[in-house]
């Protein structure tokens, strides 16, 4: 095994294991009590035990803690296959139409070296508002039923279908109102997925990054972990693939989308956090940081970047209704 590590922390085994690359330290006195439990709620267990079996040789982990993590990547294997292939059976003829898919889903196979890697709660899908009862309709054919109970939260508007095991949330607009000139310039930069038939698209790679950190703001950042590993592979253009997003972002239009979008407060706060849980990422999401006012950026700092980045400790901004309206459209 590699070199030995003083006592990790709970940061330093986030960062080691949540890498596509960890380095061959021993991690044997690492707070493993405390990190498993957290890692499987933060969607981070599959590609910690991916990495501590099949990198790391065990890492030094205590063996209930390399079961519990190892049981969770064989559920994420089957459990992301199962899914993806039904909704791929659901919309593969279907044609027409330019449904973009995007989040967890789309990230899975494009941003993550395995399928695997990135647990897949349910499928984000946007439409025009118009195809959203006609895309509904002719899912039920596929056995996909509306869900009885509406979401919660962010995701309130979304229509939500499932076949029993996989969940499609349904959206007419990810950007919200006063913004649909820039959605429809989102929708038309999308690329093809060709693997979901003629009419599923992926969002391109700046537009996710844009819209991970309104996702992130939009949730008050009660965010699974797993979405800022998302956001580190994106910033640095999934480099660790060679897919439709990997490629260096063009941190300017990244910057000038912000602005139109009217969310450079949330992309601050992600960006600014992605930083302090991977420093390694800096020289990436430095040029994309938006200029804001040292007062806004000494109010987001305090009120979100420090308490969020502070791992495993329960996270309660007072306010947080009104900062997630502040974060997300309205101003200081």
């Amino acid at each position: 095994m590699g070199t030995a590590m003083s006592a990790p922390s709970l940061l330093d085994l986030f960062r080691i294991l949540s890498s596509f690359s960890p380095p061959r330290v021993s991690l044997r006195s690492a707070p493993w009590d405390e990190y498993v439990d957290w890692a499987i709620a933060q969607g981070l267990a599959p590609l910690a035990a991916y990495n501590l079996e099949y990198r790391l040789t065990g890492g030094g982990a205590p063996e209930w803690a390399r079961d519990r993590l190892l049981s969770v990547y064989q559920g994420s294997v089957n459990d992301n296959v199962m899914k993806l292939v039904s909704f791929k059976r659901a919309v593969d003829d279907l044609e027409g139409r330019r449904i973009l898919l995007f989040g967890g889903a789309s990230f899975a196979e494009a941003v993550y070296p395995h399928v695997a890697f990135r647990p897949v709660p349910e499928i984000r899908l946007r439409v025009n508002a118009s195809d959203v009862a006609p895309f509904a309709g002719f899912l039920r054919e596929s056995s996909f039923q509306r869900f009885p109970e509406r979401p919660e939260g962010p995701d309130a508007n979304a229509t939500v279908l499932s076949d029993g095991h996989a969940f499609l949330l349904i959206f007419s607009s990810l950007l919200g109102p006063g913004r649909e000139e820039a959605e429809r310039a989102l929708v038309e930069r999308a690329l093809p997925m060709k693997v979901y038939g003629p009419s599923v698209f992926r969002v391109d790679l700046e537009d996710s990054i844009l819209l991970a950190s309104l996702e992130q703001a939009r949730a008050g950042f009660d965010v699974p972990f797993i979405t800022f590993v998302d956001l580190r592979e994106l910033v640095t253009g999934a480099s660790s693939m060679s897919g439709p997003l990997s490629r260096p972002p063009d941190a300017a239009l990244v910057r000038a989308r912000a602005k139109e979008w009217r969310m450079e407060r949330a992309l601050y706060a992600s960006l600014s956090i992605l930083i302090r849980l991977f420093p390694d990422v800096e020289p990436a999401a430095r040029p994309m940081l938006p200029s804001l006012r040292p007062a806004t950026r000494a109010l987001l700092d305090r009120l979100i970047v420090e308490p969020v980045s502070q791992l495993g400790r329960v996270r309660s901004v007072r306010g947080m209704d009104r900062l997630r309206r502040l974060l997300t459209g309205s101003s200081f």
